[in-house]
């Protein structure tokens, strides 16, 4: 059995009485250096801080072992943290946790936050820009002490320099500290001395929170941008699940990358798009909202190296020979295709892969009105045609 115990930055002195006794008992005991460190000499079994790489000593924990193994973590082991891998890796019957009060909670107790309400955001192996919000309030647990100053920054280039950031280092124990500023104040002159064991209570500020597809113009774009009726349809279609990664061929601005991540929790997506300006500019999109997009080149030379998709939108390049084969040879069976066409000749390479293998061709026509001298009249956007087949 292994037994994951979990501790704050108090120490022994934070710890329930049963977590006190399972360490007492324990022979050996695996943690981090910091972690190993706030154990007293109540603590008798041989400590052994985690190797760099962490994940193949996780794998062979059991191996060799008489009787039970024990790990001490920061906080709940459960909340991002070693006891979600250990139970992923030998299973829930294997592993026993014994949470300690997450940072999480006490990041909320300081700041007067319902934890129910309050969005959790680890960046201790995401980049920072994964915890830009468009509103809302969030716990970000830190990668290290420059992630405060990196966010901040990020907030302020993404118009979100109004926000209020409170850090709090060493939570919980004796050196506990909170410090308050707007992000923008930190962006142009961060702390330098912000503690590695750090969280962040952000509110973000202002609060312009929007559920179902974004209008255009919040996205930065030349044109070549999937339009928020066609991206409505185009989402409705590509079907997003929880955790599923897309990949959007030809993606122009990354709107439909960007929407897929922010319509279900985990999704993930890579925008493949051949002009340099365009990879900036969806980078930059993607930073604006906070999203897991990652930009590649050119499609389909860069496939190979890409991890296989769940889904695949074709937005630009349909007619270009040869790309709808390859994205077909890199779907999974059960994976689903969506591809949108706008002229005579898409269409056509469309018409034949739905008589190949099947799936629904539709024909979208959308209408706005505008003004004809003191009147009313309907504009008409160019059609769209639209395959969508699933894989078997």
């Amino acid at each position: 059995m292994i037994v994951v115990v979990g501790i704050g930055a108090d120490g022994m002195a934070g710890l329930a009485p049963a977590s006190r006794r399972e360490l007492a008992r324990a022979t050996v005991v695996y943690g981090s250096q910091r972690q190993l460190d706030l154990l007293d000499s109540e603590i008798t079994g041989v400590r052994r801080a985690w190797p760099t790489p962490m994940l193949p000593a996780l794998r062979t924990l059991l191996d060799g072992a008489d009787g039970d193994v024990h790990v001490v973590a920061s906080g709940d082991p459960l909340l991002h943290g070693v006891g979600n891998s250990l139970i992923r890796l030998h299973g829930v019957d294997a592993v026993t946790v014994l949470p300690h009060v997450s940072s999480v909670t006490l990041a909320c107790s300081r700041v007067g936050w319902a934890v129910q309400d309050t969005e959790i955001i680890s960046l201790v192996t995401a980049p920072p820009h994964t915890a830009v919000r468009r509103g809302g309030q969030a716990v970000v647990l830190s990668r290290d002490g420059t992630s405060p100053a990196a966010l901040a920054r990020l907030l302020t280039d993404t118009d979100r320099g109004d926000s209020e950031v409170t850090v709090l280092e060493q939570l919980g124990g004796p050196r506990e500290l909170r410090r308050s500023a707007i992000a923008r104040e930190w962006a142009s002159r961060p702390p330098g001395d912000v503690d590695a064991l750090n969280v962040m209570a952000v509110r973000y500020l202002p609060d312009e929170r929007q559920g179902a597809t974004l209008p255009d113009d919040v996205f930065a774009h030349d044109g070549q941008l999937t339009k928020q009726a066609m991206r409505a349809v185009t989402l409705a279609a590509l079907a997003p699940r929880p955790g599923e990664l897309l990949w959007d061929v030809g993606a122009g601005s990354g709107s439909v990358a960007i929407e897929w991540c922010r319509s279900t929790p985990g999704a993930r997506a890579v925008a493949f798009e051949r002009d340099a300006e365009r990879r900036t500019r969806i980078t930059r999109n993607a930073a604006a909202f906070g999203v897991p997009v990652e930009v590649g080149f050119d499609a389909p030379a860069t496939f190979a190296t890409t991890p296989p998709p769940a889904v695949i939108f074709v937005g630009g390049g349909v007619s270009q020979p040869g790309l709808l084969e390859a994205c077909w040879d890199r779907l999974p069976a059960g994976g689903r295709l969506v591809a949108n066409a706008v002229t005579v000749e898409s269409e056509a390479v469309l018409a034949q892969w739905y008589s190949r293998h099947g799936g629904e061709l539709r024909r979208f026509q959308h209408y706005r009105g505008e003004p004809v001298g003191g009147f009313t009249g309907w504009r008409a956007a160019m059609p769209v045609t639209q395959w969508v087949v699933t894989r078997r």
